[in-house]
């Protein structure tokens, strides 16, 4: 990823002002950052900068975050509207897990991952977590057993830049089972970050288009050949009504009855009436039964 000497590197933002914990996360106290820890990340943003549009940037950048708030793993993946997501950097995974978790996900698990979804839906550029995402249900779900804890995940928040319409950016940190989870205080700093990582991103990865065909490819191409929400909302059409197949949909995404029930403006009562019908055409009794139906329907 050549080619900085010819393009001046953007500016540096100002330095970023630690701002207090955001209102959906629980007050914590806050011990502030010390002037060491300043220091540190400055001189690690510095690095990131210099590296923009070289060899290194992604490593340095991240290193730059883990001064402030240290995770144990980073995915950075191409967003594409038009094909499946693809891996452009990894880092923290295990080696023994890494092709079994990464292929499992960019296969077909990013279908119903909820962020992949806001993202299709039109999530705008920023910072979010996890829990600023997911539906009510979404930690109860089969896909999060699956997908988050089997992998060894607990918790992940994302930075996301846009390249083109359809194109975008995701740096994506998670926690493990064994990490201490992030505090309000922590959340907010890495909110705070927001701009400056996103500034750096978008200048190195803004010409990627042009670099396409350098890229890794897709661990496999999406169902259809179309876009994620289209090929999602095939499933269940040989069987299902409209109705069932919205509650369908919402119920695999990790909704709630009654959280489907204020996505369609209609009642709870109403919802576990068409759940209840539709588990009796798939002849199955429970969420996870219709988890292992639909991953069933993406491999045929």
């Amino acid at each position: 990823m050549g080619g900085a000497g010819a393009t001046l590197a953007p500016a540096l933002p100002r330095r970023p002002i630690i701002t207090t914990p955001s209102p959906h996360t629980p007050d914590t106290p806050s011990p502030g950052l010390s002037l060491a820890a300043l220091e540190g990340w400055h001189s690690a943003l510095a690095e990131a900068h210099a590296r923009c549009r070289q060899p290194g940037f992604t490593e340095a950048l991240i290193a730059a975050i883990d001064r402030l708030v240290p995770t144990e793993s980073t995915l950075v993946i191409l967003e594409d509207a038009r094909q499946a997501p693809r891996l452009l950097y990894q880092r923290g995974i295990p080696p023994e897990g890494r092709d079994r978790i990464l292929g499992r996900y960019f296969s077909r698990g990013y279908l119903l991952d909820p962020f992949c979804l806001a993202v299709d839906q039109g999530l705008a550029e920023g910072f979010y977590h996890l829990d600023d995402i997911a539906p009510d249900n979404f930690f109860n779900s089969e896909y999060y057993r699956v997908y988050y804890l089997e992998a060894g995940s607990v918790e992940d928040c994302y930075y996301i830049l846009d390249l083109t319409p359809e194109r975008r950016i995701s740096i994506s940190l998670y926690n493990g089972l064994t990490a201490t989870p992030l505090t309000s205080t922590q959340r907010a700093i890495l909110q705070t970050l927001d701009p400056m990582v996103r500034t750096l991103a978008r200048y190195h990865w803004q010409n990627l288009d042009e670099r396409v065909d350098t890229l890794p490819p897709p661990f496999a191409p999406s169902p259809g050949g179309g876009k994620l929400r289209e090929a999602f909302l095939r499933f269940g059409e040989d069987r299902l009504t409209m109705r069932e197949r919205e509650i369908c949909h919402l119920l695999l995404r990790g909704h709630s009855a009654k959280s489907s029930a204020r996505e369609l403006s209609i009642s709870p009562e109403t919802v576990r009436l068409h759940r209840k019908n539709l588990y009796a055409k798939f002849d199955i009794g429970s969420q996870s039964a219709l988890f292992a139906i639909f991953l069933d329907w993406l491999d045929g």
